[in-house]
């Protein structure tokens, strides 16, 4: 007899997160090996559980499933992380694919749809839902005759904000510009400098002048 699929779920919401653990549960091959609340949890009991497959949400209170997603793989990388989400956008997608998820569905996919998920991020499959692949395949087919992007490892959003910071911009004038708080201004800020692994706000602009941004006016 073939050893169930032991899966985790981790989402804040209450309904759905119950309503995806029944269906594991109830499933023939898939078995539940405990739900979490938040990312801080998920990361916790992935560790304790070591589950084959993780059915994580992106937007949970304190730690996100993408940064969740990260200390998972980085720890236990034979544990498939399957996003669910309500989040369809190519920065919410590409960060999730980055932090090393193997799998990406919107929450309007079907039971079925999630659980033949679930069995292929646990075979080792790279699985997308049906909305999402044409966008991919579009994605990787104008990528593959488009010039090299600078800093790759930002999102688009990030590249934004680095782009005024190197122009010279504080986050108060960025927050404006962009229409967005200075607090998310300031993470955007913070999750930059963690990924060009500078020290500090000087250094980044130093890596984005060299790499070509901030050539607008600096005033």
């Amino acid at each position: 007899m073939t050893e169930s699929i032991r899966v985790l779920i981790a989402d804040d919401h209450p309904l759905f997160r119950d309503g995806l653990s029944a269906l594991v549960d109830e499933g023939p091959d898939t078995e539940l090996a405990g739900a979490a609340t938040t990312g801080t949890e998920a990361v916790d009991l992935a560790i304790a559980t070591q589950p084959d497959v993780i059915v994580m949400d992106l937007h949970m209170p304190g730690l996100n499933g993408i940064e969740a997603t990260r200390r998972i793989v980085a720890d236990s990388p034979h544990i498939a992380v399957l996003v669910l989400t309500m989040f369809d956008d190519d920065d919410s997608i590409f960060s999730a694919l980055r932090a090393g998820a193997r799998g990406y569905l919107l929450k309007g996919a079907d039971q079925e749809q999630i659980l033949t998920a679930i069995r292929a991020a646990a075979n080792g499959e790279i699985i997308f839902g049906t909305q999402l692949a044409a966008r991919m395949l579009a994605y990787f087919t104008a990528s593959a005759t488009a010039p090299p992007q600078v800093f790759p490892q930002l999102t688009d959003r990030e590249r934004e904000v680095l782009d005024l910071v190197a122009q010279g911009r504080a986050n108060a004038a960025i927050a404006a510009r962009l229409g967005l708080s200075q607090k998310t201004v300031r993470n955007h800020v913070s999750n930059i400098l963690t990924k060009l692994q500078v020290a500090d706000r000087a250094q980044a602009i130093v890596q984005a002048r060299d790499a070509g941004l901030g050539r607008q006016s600096r005033a």
